[in-house]
């Protein structure tokens, strides 16, 4: 890209394959422990489980913000914490939350700076190019800092659920509605993925 030249893509995409990014974000470092598996399992998941307790053992306590995934809610999974007591797993509201776990915010970086530029021929080329994006970032992780107020995140929902209180028809979606009553609670909600903290 030359500057003052928009960015083009191209209609059609081809896909070479596939795999997954586990990653766990250290909320307080802002550095990030990733591991590249070709499959999303419960075992890949225990397998992630097992790096991050190699990878952090000096942390006394760890605390897992994992999404709805069906793999973070089977037996092997749920069984993790008690067998690792340091562990300790919360889990998101099944919509529209994901904002607040900041693994998310920072999958959101390396799509817009690394994956959505790239011209990755195969599924090994395109692992090459994210393991050298984290480790990158792990030269000089930064942790994310919130930068508005709690009020001023809850005042669009809330002035919504106020815009359609009485309007006497049905044309709110179920996400819609439940947002509304979340935020009416003091703040309630929280992410998906994995955070760590």
């Amino acid at each position: 890209m030359t500057p003052g030249t928009p960015e083009r893509r191209t209609h059609d995409y081809v896909r070479n394959g596939m795999t997954t990014l586990f990653a766990a974000f250290d909320v307080a470092t802002g550095e990030v422990v990733s591991s590249l598996l070709r499959r999303h399992r419960a075992a890949e998941s225990r397998k992630f489980l097992i790096r991050i307790d190699r990878e952090m053992p000096a942390r006394p306590q760890i605390h897992l913000i994992c999404d709805n995934h069906g793999t973070h809610k089977t037996p092997a999974i749920r069984a993790w914490p008690a067998e690792h007591p340091r562990f300790h797993m919360h889990f998101t509201p099944p919509t529209g939350s994901s904002w607040i776990n900041q693994v998310e915010r920072w999958f959101g970086f390396l799509a817009d700076q690394m994956i959505r530029r790239g011209a990755h021929k195969d599924v090994q080329a395109l692992e090459v190019d994210i393991r050298a994006w984290v480790k990158g970032w792990n030269t000089d992780p930064k942790p994310f800092i919130w930068t508005k107020a709690v009020e001023e995140i809850l005042e669009p929902p809330a002035r919504f659920c106020r815009r359609i209180s009485g309007a006497g028809h049905w044309a709110v979606s179920s996400r819609s509605s439940s947002r509304c009553r979340r935020a009416g609670r003091r703040g309630e909600a929280a992410g998906g993925g994995t955070t760590v903290g």
